[in-house]
């Protein structure tokens, strides 16, 4: 059961054009917008993880990966400060 509520208004060649193809697939429109709106939804996320390299470019990016990282100050520094909660006398 579907709990959660999508509104959007659309133009009525759009809303058509919609209710054409869904019935070609045998699908109301929500059950096709839903289905639609998930697959494009996926495939926006899928591009903010894989990518491709040609074999060049993916062996200077393995080369960068195993290089040791760059020094940073700034993060050293942080990461030797003693947390605040650290210093609190009394508390066990």
């Amino acid at each position: 059961m579907r709990d959660a509520s999508i509104n959007l208004r659309a133009h009525v060649e759009q809303r058509d054009l919609i209710d054409q193809a869904a019935r070609l697939l045998g699908k109301n429109r929500s059950d096709f917008m839903l289905e639609a709106a998930c697959e494009k939804a996926q495939g926006v996320m899928l591009d903010q993880v894989f990518f491709t390299l040609n074999v060049q470019d993916f062996q200077h990016f393995n080369e960068l990966l195993d290089a040791p990282p760059a020094a940073n100050p700034g993060l050293e520094r942080l990461l030797a400060t003693n947390a605040p909660w650290d210093s609190v006398t009394g508390i066990h």
